[in-house]
């Protein structure tokens, strides 16, 4: 088969492609964030990894690979290509399959149980249009406690890293002996970290003044009950939700405090909240 020929079903395959991509892409106007790949940078802030490992040569499976490193925003979640100029890398890719070539192996990220592209991003897009269900990777490993499936949003993964750093609070802070049911539940990433950093304030401040030491989990006690409770019964009293719709009285709360200490530091001097 000649070199034109292939070309010339290269060329076919990519533009069969492309009105695929279109098609999908009008099929979910509605919700674009389904279809969308994801970006490593944005799941790197996410979950922050605290390490990573080279895990060197391994068959992957395509179906698991849902993001890129910097070129998410040229192909969707399929990994069929979005832009016309991405045509001529992409034929080249496509007709070196067709004529059987073997192809260097691509460079993966794996975080969660997933995977994004370092390097090779077309080669995968060409591998999945053609049905191949594993391509040979060099993979380097990110660490996280979080597992991700293949099918999650970035709304999704919010929420579950919310759970996730929830759980982690409840238990170093020992919250259910004392919450009695009032949930504390935010609508942002990093909050609770906020408030072991506000407690451990508090836990510091209490221990200068009474000359003793007093545990995390005595110090939740004390603000639960001395500063959370208080001031989103406030919250609620005052119906102030209704001025912040889409957010929690704990994501208030916080605001507040960071207000509160905004001022602190403008003035010299404690403000009250409550």
């Amino acid at each position: 088969m000649s070199d034109e020929l292939f070309s010339d079903l290269a060329r076919e395959d990519f533009a069969k492609v492309r009105k695929r991509e279109i098609l999908i892409k009008v099929m979910n106007l509605l919700h674009p964030e389904k279809i969308s790949l994801l970006s490593l940078d944005q799941i790197r802030n996410l979950l922050k990894p605290k390490k990573e490992e080279y895990r060197g040569m391994q068959t992957v499976p395509i179906s698991k690979i849902v993001g890129s490193e910097d070129r998410y925003k040229d192909f969707n979640r399929m990994f069929l290509p979005k832009h016309n100029y991405m045509k001529n890398r992409w034929t080249s890719i496509d007709r070196a399959h067709l004529r059987n070539f073997i192809l260097p192996p691509v460079s993966l990220y794996e975080i969660g149980g997933v995977y994004f592209v370092r390097d090779g991003n077309h080669r995968v897009s060409v591998a999945a249009v053609r049905g191949v269900m594993e391509i040979d990777a060099e993979v380097v490993s990110l660490s996280t406690e979080i597992s991700l499936d293949p099918g999650m949003t970035i709304d999704n993964l919010t929420r579950k890293v919310i759970e996730w750093e929830q759980k982690i609070f409840y238990t170093a802070a020992g919250f259910s002996a004392f919450q009695n049911g009032a949930e504390i539940r935010f609508t942002s990433p990093g909050r609770f970290d906020e408030l072991a950093g506000i407690i451990n304030e508090s836990r510091v401040e209490w221990e200068k003044k009474h000359h003793g030491r007093l545990s995390f989990q005595m110090a939740a006690n004390r603000w639960y009950h001395e500063s959370y409770i208080p001031v989103t019964d406030i919250i609620t009293a005052g119906e102030l939700l209704r001025l912040f719709p889409g957010r929690t009285k704990s994501d208030l709360y916080v605001w507040i405090v960071r207000h509160r200490d905004l001022l602190k530091k403008k003035y010299g001097r404690t403000v009250s909240i409550r």
